[in-house]
């Protein structure tokens, strides 16, 4: 019994990397494997009858909720003019500075992080904007598609972040604790790539020049002008969201309808806000909730046949008497999400192997809180790795007629390896997370 249930696991991933798409592929293992437990005796018929409960109880499921009003008010920020805003300022700000350039892209991903959360939106909007300017002031091709990814990435992993919200519902813990203990990875992450770029910059004058002088000939008074009138809208965004989450006045879901209306009027405060504009966003958000829906649907029907099959037993079992106790069991899960990063999306991989990972996370002690921000930024780098990397998708179909392929790979190789340098980090001082102590 346990052998198909092992099978099956396997067969999943069969299909998947054979092209099926997730969600049939895991609900046509699920039909598959039952049938093959009903031929052998292993699988009880009546079990079927649980379906229906199991897939309404997804349907039903508040924290989810979330995800649509996050993504919709990410789509509406890029139709704001917000982004625009935010990269002239930034550019006028560090212009004089080698790297300047990217220092002010990294800032602005990380302003946009925290209110759209959207990496579509962020890297294409950034990639138009920033990537024709720092090529026009000779930086590198690598550090410039580099820093454009890499930086449109921070938006999972910084709150208001829909990984943290499937994490949240997957793990079974507070989202709202997830965006309060992720806030300093993120920041870190920033950091480190502002770090990264200002080192390359010093060692390399030639890899990031600074902008030319006559360029930057604004007078002080209107650049503060300038200034307040880019940085005061996103900030009254992330108070109204992330505010009303850490005080405790609303929870991940009642915050993202807050954001949406928020984003909605500042669009229209813009005069940014169109019909067609609204009519593509909105459509764009139902079909992402739908491609959710239906994955979360095959992975319910995956997973009661897998359980009713031992499936679940028989690889807890592996996991929780691995050597090295809860280190060896961080070191293999980790590995894992970021070897099938290069493959899957972080949906996907989500709800794959989180019903898997978390009850041997909890039987070993290990602190839920802590274990889905390890695995938020772990999935991060799902975003930049080749060759199905999303931010390298998003990067090569608007800046084609600048970058080659090898450029973008090239460009994202440092940048994965800080995401994983922040990970064991993370790790090692658990402390990082702002929460109470956890793990090894």
């Amino acid at each position: 019994m346990d052998a198909i249930g092992l099978w099956m696991f396997f067969g999943a991933f069969i299909l998947i990397f054979s092209g099926f798409p997730v969600a049939f592929a895991l609900a046509g293992t699920a039909i598959i494997f039952g049938l093959i437990g009903l031929g052998t005796g292993h699988f009880d018929a009546l079990l079927l009858r649980a379906m229906p409960d199991r897939i309404f109880g997804t349907m039903s499921n508040f924290t989810l909720l979330a995800i649509p009003y996050f993504v919709f008010m990410g789509g509406i920020l890029g139709k704001s003019g917000l982004a625009e805003d935010l990269l002239r300022t930034a550019g006028l700000l560090f212009g004089r500075l080698r790297g300047g350039i990217a220092v002010a892209v990294v800032l602005v991903g990380l302003l946009l992080a925290a209110t759209t959360g959207v990496v579509a939106a962020t890297v294409v909007t950034m990639g138009l904007i920033s990537l024709p300017i720092m090529l026009r002031y000779g930086y590198d091709k690598g550090l410039a598609s580099g820093v454009i990814a890499a930086s449109g990435t921070l938006g999972q992993v910084i709150p208001p972040s829909v990984v943290l919200v499937v994490l949240g519902s997957e793990l079974g813990v507070s989202v709202g604790d997830l965006f309060l203990g992720s806030l300093v990875p993120g920041l870190m992450l920033a950091a480190l790539y502002i770090v990264y770029v200002i080192v390359r910059s010093a060692l390399s004058p030639t890899l990031a020049p600074a902008m030319p002088a006559a360029e930057l000939n604004i007078k002080p008074s209107a650049m503060a002008l300038q200034v307040l009138r880019a940085m005061i809208p996103p900030l009254l965004l992330i108070f109204a969201v992330l505010g009303s989450i850490f005080f405790g006045l609303a929870t991940a879901t009642e915050a993202g309808s807050v954001g949406a209306l928020g984003a909605v009027l500042l669009a229209l405060a813009n005069r940014k806000l169109t019909r067609a504009g609204l009519w593509e966003v909105t459509l764009s958000t139902a079909r992402l909730t739908t491609f959710v829906i239906f994955i979360l649907i095959g992975s319910t029907s995956f997973s009661l046949v897998f359980r009713a099959l031992d499936g679940d037993l028989y690889m807890q079992n592996i996991l929780a008497n691995l050597p090295g106790g809860v280190l060896g069991f961080l070191i293999l899960t980790n590995l894992a999400i970021f070897i099938l990063g290069f493959f899957l999306d972080f949906f996907e991989i989500a709800f794959i192997l989180l019903p898997i990972f978390a009850p041997v996370a909890r039987d070993l002690g290990v602190d839920m809180i802590w274990y889905g921000i390890l695995l938020g930024v772990n999935l991060q780098t799902s975003f930049l790795t080749p060759p199905f990397g999303f931010s390298l998708f998003y990067l090569r179909g608007i800046a084609g007629k600048y970058l080659a392929t090898s450029d973008i790979y090239r460009g994202v190789v440092p940048f994965i390896f800080i995401q994983l340098f922040v990970l064991v980090l993370c790790v090692a001082f658990p402390g990082l997370t702002g929460l109470r102590a956890a793990g090894p």
